[in-house]
């Protein structure tokens, strides 16, 4: 049996065409490029990275029968801690792959019985209790001691990783899994999820980091961050809350009207989203608010109510139905409200809410952390977003939004949110595009940035000894530095002359001026040359200031490399990397010769963040 081949045509024949081809694309390189070259001897981590709700279940289906046809026997699908979302998981694995034994977390008697004779798919959630029972099956049974393990761990960021690594211990979930992949002969690991900011930053020591990156494009209808947060100017389909009086009746009407709509165009959803803090009460009082606010339409139903729906009506543009009449959209609207068609869905740990109850219908849903990862809403066209926090991490927001997708009307979606919101999710974005930029480009060591006061992932999973925050802005040189050849640097430098205040060079020739560069262990080469490659992915002919000055008699171990003059001017550069060569004399320090000392900052207000190996961060 062709396992990729059978799941292909399973999906052609559901009239998803496009969808097959994106699968198929992704399973093939994944399948050639890693997995065929499998020693099966080995313990191998790898990442396939996509879009927030962008499909990666159906691209890591098509992995799983791409590895099945390639001679794997035995596979784990991992979910987060969920009953219902694994069930979810659980059940469509069964509705979409044929010919594999699949097993839930309490089929143990079905897997020992199928003893291989089928490929076997083990759906679990992270769980210790779950993921310490199976472990004990894989063992016991004895059948892994001889075959390699598959697994496949959807959201491997969220729980996956040691927690525990700053205590020197190891968090349970991390253990077990631990346990699971290390006890069959061999194992292929690969992490899934779209936010693989905490997954890159994992050291090569702790075994959880990805030897290999893939990144699978979205679709074509796929709305996604580049639409809600270009690189410049804001797009029609975000609203700052500070230009607005009242924020929830404009998000109330904007989803009525939005309702309206879709509903009499033939839909059967439209959802609309709150998402504050995490405080329950917070939650309720928005739902209180929401109340009071769809009472007041219903009491002016034909008079402030109407003129309301007038003033949103000509910001409505849908690219996927015909746009209705005002009047067909009003009376629409005034069913809604008279007939009490609009629910309201609380979603935190005190309200469970079945994902059936916004899969039909006009629907106003308000949450907090319960709005996150695995959670799906359907013609999501409305987001009121007032969620802060005082020391934001990048992947939890972006995991949080739920703004992405691909049953979108981008022609009525509509954001709420206040100005330094949408510069964070903007700030997010771009590091997101560069992320992606340098896996595309083929870079290993890939860098990952933030303005300061974001944060890319949680603490309690980042090794302290090893990741280390290089500050743009500031000025870095090394110590105890050499070159490798003066006279190579040098001729690189002719004719760059001392009377000009500084030169625009392209990166490229910067990053060959530093080859020639021998650092002590307090400068960080590698990091910062990694840096240059990231801005270089994104802008191939990226351009930075030289500044180059000779014959300084500069004392060694003084503090400071810089004159205050040069000081000051490369300060002005805040956008750009500023690379200042002064060639020393020797005479005070410096191995007592000559020698080239580079001095370097990085652009203004970002923090790079660079996993070091083998030395401890300073």
């Amino acid at each position: 049996m062709q396992y990729l081949k059978t799941y292909l045509q399973k999906i052609i024949d559901r009239g998803n065409v496009n969808l097959a081809e994106s699968i198929e694309m992704t399973a093939e390189d994944v399948g050639n490029q890693h997995i065929r070259k499998f020693s099966f001897t080995s313990h191998e981590v790898g990442l396939l990275f996509g879009n927030v709700q962008s499909g990666k279940t159906g691209q890591m289906f098509g992995i799983i029968c791409k590895a099945t046809d390639l001679g794997f026997p035995v596979f784990v699908l991992l979910t987060t801690d969920n009953v219902v979302l694994q069930q979810q998981t659980l059940d469509r694995v069964q509705a979409d792959l044929d010919g594999f034994c699949i097993c839930g977390e309490n089929d143990s008697g079905k897997f020992i019985a199928n003893s291989l004779l089928e490929p076997t798919i083990v759906v679990l959630k992270k769980n210790s209790r779950i993921l310490k029972l199976w472990a004990n099956v894989f063992n016991s049974t004895g059948f892994m001691k001889g075959n390699p393990l598959f697994i496949v761990d959807d959201e491997a960021d969220a729980a996956s990783l040691n927690t525990l690594v700053n205590a020197n211990k190891q968090s349970s979930i991390n253990k077990y899994l631990d346990s699971i992949k290390n006890g069959a002969s061999s194992s292929l690991y690969l992490q899934v999820t779209g936010t693989p900011q905490a997954i890159l930053l994992q050291t090569l020591a702790s075994g959880w980091h990805p030897l290999f990156t893939y990144y699978f494009q979205p679709g074509d209808d796929y709305l996604g961050g580049d639409f809600f947060f270009p690189t410049t100017g804001k797009p029609e389909c975000i609203d700052y809350l500070e230009n607005i009086q009242q924020p929830t009746r404009s998000v109330v009407i904007r989803h009525l009207i939005v309702s309206a709509q879709l509903l009499s165009s033939g839909g059967k959803v439209s959802n609309c989203l709150l998402h504050p803090s995490v405080r329950q009460a917070v939650h309720q009082r928005f739902s209180d608010d929401v109340i009071k606010e769809l009472n007041w339409c219903v009491a002016n139903i034909n008079g402030g109510f109407k003129t309301e729906i007038e003033k949103h009506y000509n910001t409505l543009s849908p690219l996927k139905s015909i746009k209705l009449s005002l009047e067909d959209i009003f009376l629409k609207t005034k069913d809604l409200l008279e007939n009490k068609r609009i629910k309201i869905l609380v979603m935190n740990g005190k309200s469970e809410v079945e994902s059936s109850e916004y899969t039909v219908g006009c629907n106003i849903i308000i949450g907090g952390n319960t709005l996150g990862r695995g959670v799906t809403f359907p013609g999501l066209q409305t987001i009121y977003y007032t969620r802060t926090s005082k020391k934001p991490q990048a992947d939890t927001m972006w995991q949080h939004s739920r703004m992405f997708g691909y049953d979108r009307d981008a022609g009525m979606m509509k954001i709420f949110m206040d100005e330094h919101l949408y510069k964070l999710f903007a700030d997010i974005n771009a590091t997101n595009n560069s992320i992606i930029s340098q896996v595309i480009r083929g870079i290993k060591d890939i860098k990952i940035y933030y303005p300061i006061g974001l944060n890319p992932t949680r603490k309690n999973v980042l090794d302290n000894k090893h990741v280390e925050i290089i500050s743009g802005g500031t000025n870095y040189y090394p110590f105890n530095p050499n070159n490798s050849s003066i006279e190579d640097i040098s001729k690189l430098l002719e004719a760059f002359s001392d009377e000009e205040p500084y030169y625009q060079i392209s990166l490229r020739y910067m990053k060959e001026i530093l080859s020639h560069i021998i650092p002590s262990v307090d400068f960080k080469l590698s990091a910062f040359l990694s840096v240059i490659d990231t801005i270089l992915s994104e802008k191939p002919a990226g351009q930075g200031i030289l500044i180059v000055r000779r014959e300084r008699n500069v004392s060694q171990g003084t503090g400071a490399l810089l004159s205050p003059n040069d000081w000051q001017l490369g300060g002005t550069f805040l956008d750009k990397v500023v690379l200042t060569m002064y060639q020393v004399t020797g005479t005070k320090g410096w191995g007592g010769q000559p020698l080239w000392i580079p001095n370097i900052k990085l652009p203004h207000d970002t923090m790079y963040y660079d996993v070091c190996e083998d030395s401890i961060a300073t």
